[in-house]
């Protein structure tokens, strides 16, 4: 009981934000920031890009996020069997893609960090087959309506974007990129790749 009640000014803060930044994304404007501690402004970063609104981790969710007034878009990557960098939150794509309807049988089990995992991992796959697949919402709550338009982005893809909207938006938009499952990654043996 304790610990909830020490959650719940976080649930409190948490609900405000959502309410405020759903109120900013129905004007496609973002509320004024209070300062930092240290008197600048705050970096607002656009996690999975404008997740809720579009596909997460797609370069129309990361743009959406930049009209929404990013300073930088977060792409959670993950490697492709020939050791490209694309962005997905997991490794495993079983619910942000459409993978089980496009390759059926190549659904497979593996232990992630530990855990027992069975869906359709990168790993399995190479560039050319993830850029057949199509990015949906995984959320059921969650705007489903643009399932199937994007494809799934490379990190390479993501800087482009970046640069170009920066050019657009006479902005610089950074990038925060953070990997995901490393050191699985890493004993799994993808060859990485500068692609």
């Amino acid at each position: 009981m304790v610990n909830l009640l020490q959650r719940v000014p976080a649930v409190i803060l948490y609900g405000t934000l959502v309410v405020a930044f759903a109120a900013a994304a129905q004007t496609q404007t973002m509320p004024p920031l209070a300062p930092t501690l240290s008197g600048g402004a705050p970096l607002v970063i656009g996690h999975r890009g404008a997740a809720g609104h579009r596909p997460e981790h797609t370069l129309g969710s990361y743009s959406l996020a930049i009209d929404y007034g990013v300073d930088f878009i977060e792409p959670d990557l993950v490697s492709t069997k020939d050791g490209v960098l694309i962005a997905r939150h997991e490794n495993d794509i079983s619910g942000t893609t459409d993978v089980a309807q496009k390759f059926p049988g190549r659904r497979t089990r593996k232990t992630i960090d530990g855990k027992p995992i069975e869906g359709y991992f990168t790993e399995d796959f190479t560039l050319a087959e993830i850029k057949m697949l199509r990015a949906k919402e995984r959320l059921a709550f969650r705007n489903q309506g643009w399932n199937g338009i994007y494809e799934i982005p490379t990190l390479q893809k993501v800087i482009e974007l970046a640069k170009r909207r920066s050019l657009e938006t006479g902005r610089v938009i950074g990038i925060y990129p953070e990997t995901k499952h490393p050191s699985y990654s890493a004993r799994s043996g993808s060859r990485s790749s500068r692609r």
